[in-house]
């Protein structure tokens, strides 16, 4: 089963602030954005294929007329947010955290993508292309007399260059992958523990509207509620871990054990798996096997996982 792009749109979310939003929020399939100023376009995050960020990429200069992108912000590694870099004008400047950075410039997925997905993603696209300019904690760029303020958690989370977009004028927080909207959050490159952690930081911009990392764009007024689901999920993945630790259970074997309840109907609910293994790297104070995480999660799941890129 493929995710039809055409069904991805963009929406202005705010006057001159707009959500690319790709149905369904599975695996590959991100949200991105773009902030227009008086001369420029900020652009926050690109897609996961040539297809689906041209997709993008025409639908911003048919909202921004001739505006030049200037700015053009990584809010992580992964590659269904950075992959479509490659396309942008060599004149755009790329921005993300060192973490985002080096992890962009150490990634083979483009050349050997592992037999994960099914079917394998159609990237498009052979050259990874990285941020030039770092931000260890913020970093406030100017369209004309708009500002994007970029902000880094000060810890791991998602990944350990997590990076959220706050446009103030607008009060619109992108956030990238530390929420997940009606989707599986996965923190196996990341931390548990500084996931629940950046919750709370997350509630402090006081968001009128949230464009989340994946799954539908929703009112500050939800994000309460929506940041207490993943506190509820990632309690649960610390409390599966601890319990099956105790009991000599391998992550797999405590995936399989465990009921995800009221967290089964969300979409990539095999991530069980690959959080687990993060929890139990982070008790055990060990580098996490991306490997063996991936084999568990495909052997829970039955086969490969599905992918619609």
């Amino acid at each position: 089963m493929r995710t039809d792009p055409d069904r991805a749109a963009l929406s202005e979310v705010a006057p001159g602030v707009h959500a690319w939003v790709q149905p369904d929020g599975s695996w590959w399939i991100n949200n991105a954005g773009a902030v227009f100023g008086d001369d420029a376009a900020v652009l926050i995050d690109t897609c996961a294929t040539a297809q689906r960020t041209q997709r993008f990429l025409d639908a911003v200069q048919a909202a921004g007329g001739d505006l030049p992108i200037r700015f053009a912000v990584n809010t992580h590694l992964h590659g269904d947010h950075t992959h479509g870099n490659a396309l942008l004008p060599e004149s755009t400047v790329l921005i993300g955290h060192p973490a985002t950075r080096d992890g962009i410039l150490d990634d083979t997925m483009l050349q050997n993508p592992p037999p994960v997905w099914s079917p394998t993603p159609q990237w498009g696209i052979v050259e990874h292309r990285a941020p030039t300019v770092t931000l260890e904690e913020s970093l406030t760029l100017h369209a004309g007399g708009r500002r994007v303020e970029l902000h880094h958690p000060g810890h791991p989370a998602h990944t350990r260059g997590d990076v959220v977009a706050w446009v103030p004028d607008a009060e619109i927080l992108f956030t990238g992958d530390l929420i997940f909207h009606g989707v599986t959050p996965l923190v196996f490159m990341g931390s548990l523990e500084g996931a629940l952690k950046s919750l709370d930081w997350l509630a402090g911009f006081r968001a009128r509207t949230v464009v989340p990392g994946h799954g539908p764009v929703f009112p500050g007024l939800s994000l309460p509620r929506i940041l207490e689901n993943h506190a509820r999920y990632y309690r649960f993945v610390l409390d599966t871990a601890r319990q099956a630790r105790t009991d000599g259970l391998t992550p797999l074997e405590a995936a399989k054990r465990c009921n995800l309840g009221e967290f089964a109907t969300w979409p990539d609910p095999e991530r069980i798996v690959l959080n687990l293994h993060r929890a139990y790297a982070e008790a055990d104070g060990t580098d996490l096997d991306l490997a063996a995480a991936f084999t568990d999660a495909v052997t829970y799941n039955g086969g490969p996982l599905r992918c619609a890129v």
